[in-house]
């Protein structure tokens, strides 16, 4: 991903470890260090097309594991898992690194994370790229309908009744041709993303448990920040796909309205993941915000 990288782990005040990778030795002050932030239950993969360009043009590049996932430790405490931990695993880690001003990338689950650190650690934050994201209660929104108020019970009496019967559905549904192409058609341009990038995408989802993915889903419904977002007062570039069936780009034009210094790109045939639909065209237009406001 990087031409140059270094991988290590960032030991917690509670005694986690978090994993990440960076691309520089030491900090250049004078610029903000990019800081990738993927969604709910994704992966770095998802950043592949933008990290691999922003190394190349130059730029100090942070990425990391959430605690709970993948390389991090943390997934035997899934209660952990909420947004103002993970927040402050972030900031405690650009402490650790010397990273005094960051640029904050999030897609989907992520711009929840970028808005958290936003709101508690504001000295940090220099800006934020926030894509497909939403600071309303997913319960309400996704899928532009209700439908998950009643879905997410259901899937939480099957992680408490049945947890093994769920766990082993959820780390092998990749497998399932089926599954693999209801993923391909409803979140992502399916003539833009190869078949490869989804087996890894939901090969990365197995990996994580059906209790991770709960817990997150669940501090999607319950982040509180909307009378923060007024405060939040740093560039910001809001992006979205026209045709993003998860997260519906009318919210993100709303979080656009609501930040005090946003500009928006939305993309006519964009999904929920349109940094990997038109790679090319969302990497140069952040690139001109960065160059702008940088």
């Amino acid at each position: 991903m990087f031409q140059n990288s270094d991988a290590n782990f960032f030991k917690t005040d509670d005694n986690e470890q978090i994993f990440f990778v960076k691309n520089f030795n030491q900090v250049d002050s004078v610029k903000p260090v990019l800081v990738f932030n993927y969604g709910l239950v994704c992966s770095n993969h998802h950043w592949k097309f933008q990290a691999t360009h922003f190394d190349r043009a130059g730029y100090q590049i942070l990425i990391h594991d959430y605690r709970g996932h993948f390389q991090s430790t943390g997934a035997h405490e899934v209660d952990k898992l909420t947004f103002p931990q993970m927040a402050r695993d972030v900031a405690d880690l650009c402490k650790f690194l010397r990273i005094k001003r960051a640029v904050m990338l999030g897609h989907s689950m992520g711009v929840n994370i970028c808005l958290q650190l936003a709101k508690d650690f504001p000295d940090l934050v220099a800006g934020m790229v926030l894509i497909s994201g939403t600071f309303l209660s997913v319960k309400d929104i996704m899928f532009d309908t209700n439908l998950m108020e009643f879905v997410a019970p259901i899937f939480a009496l099957g992680l408490e009744k049945y947890p093994e019967v769920v766990k082993k559905i959820w780390s092998t549904g990749g497998l399932n041709p089926l599954i693999r192409e209801l993923i391909h058609a409803t979140g992502f341009n399916r003539g833009k993303v190869s078949k490869e990038f989804i087996e890894i995408y939901l090969n990365r989802v197995g990996q994580l448990g059906a209790d991770v993915f709960y817990q997150l889903f669940m501090e999607m419904t319950r982040q509180n920040i909307i009378g923060s977002i007024e405060k939040m007062a740093v560039p910001a570039l809001v992006i979205g796909g026209h045709k993003d069936n998860v997260i519906p780009n009318h919210l993100q034009r709303t979080l656009a309205g609501l930040l005090p210094q946003s500009e928006t790109y939305f993309l006519k045939d964009g999904s929920h993941v349109p940094q990997a639909d038109y790679p090319d065209l969302i990497n140069e237009r952040i690139e001109l915000f960065l160059a702008q406001r940088f």
